[in-house]
């Protein structure tokens, strides 16, 4: 099996910087298309355009890698785009009903679950200051949730399927981080989102809704959203859960609030409010804190 190098060629907290401001954008997409595409149709496309894109590239060059990889393997790739599919499912669904603040927020919540596991799925301890970074982002999130409240047709429901997205979001980075050291960043991600396309398109035909008849602007948001969210900022996750601790990956991507906050209010007109500047601070300082592991 091939691993990664161990002096990576990347900065991965750099590479964890594209990856936040890549993924920041996605709830924006999500907002837009949703004025024509049902929520599930919106990410089974963004997961069926991300495979398409991946799938040639590991055609031609890894599939001696993946003929190598064995049922173990197999397994926890199956678990992990599952996993990944009701992320997706749950979190896009969640932006129909509550704001884009609270629903990001909500779904960046991942530090609770993946530090509470890692001890005992990954055997990854926590130091002192990854908790308290956990402790200062976490704490951010909620205070950012609290000054977004009201928000939204249906905010009691939107919130819940966001914190649906946070747990399933946890359960695949702490599936990716042990599959990741086996598996190639092109491997992984081209199973693992596969996976998931097909999940959701088998949903989106259960559930007996349209994936075509949309105008060319919803077809181009879908596109954007599979290209730069999902295969350059997730995939930069992808990669940096090869060199870092899941927690600490999770930690940094509670940031993204704070920047899709803020492209809400140019966009939505969503104004966040003073507990929403606290929250984005608390945020910030508890990446930092994290950093110094």
């Amino acid at each position: 099996m091939s691993t990664p190098a161990q002096s990576p060629r990347f900065s991965p907290l750099l590479v964890l910087l594209v990856g936040i401001v890549a993924t920041s954008i996605s709830s924006i997409l999500i907002r837009l298309a949703q004025a024509e595409a049902p929520s599930l149709v919106v990410a089974a496309w963004r997961m069926i355009l991300a495979t398409a894109m991946l799938l040639p590239l590991c055609w031609q060059w890894r599939r001696p890698e993946l003929a190598r990889l064995d049922s173990g393997g197999w397994v926890l790739a199956g678990a992990a785009g599952l996993f990944l599919a009701l992320h997706f499912a749950s979190w896009i669904s969640s932006l129909a009903y509550t704001s884009v603040a609270s629903s990001t927020v909500l779904v960046t919540t991942t530090p609770i679950w993946v530090g509470l596991a890692s001890p005992i799925f990954l055997k990854e301890s926590l130091s002192r200051p990854l908790k308290v970074g956990i402790a200062l982002a976490v704490g951010g999130s909620m205070i950012i949730g609290l000054g977004a409240t009201g928000i939204g047709s249906n905010p009691l429901l939107g919130n819940s399927l966001a914190l649906v997205g946070a747990v399933s979001g946890s359960a695949y980075f702490l599936i990716g981080r042990r599959l990741r050291v086996r598996l190639s960043l092109l491997s992984y991600a081209t199973v693992v989102y596969g996976v998931a396309a097909v999940v959701l398109w088998l949903v989106v035909l259960w559930q007996g809704l349209p994936m075509t008849g949309y105008s060319p602007i919803t077809y181009l948001l879908l596109f954007l959203m599979a290209l730069v969210p999902q295969l350059l900022g997730h995939s930069s996750y992808n990669w940096a859960l090869g060199y870092l601790p899941a927690a600490y990956v999770s930690v940094a991507i509670v940031s993204e609030p704070v920047v899709a906050s803020f492209l809400a209010l140019l966009i939505f007109q969503e104004i966040p409010g003073w507990l929403t500047l606290v929250g984005g601070v608390l945020i910030l300082g508890g990446i930092v804190v994290s950093s110094k592991r």
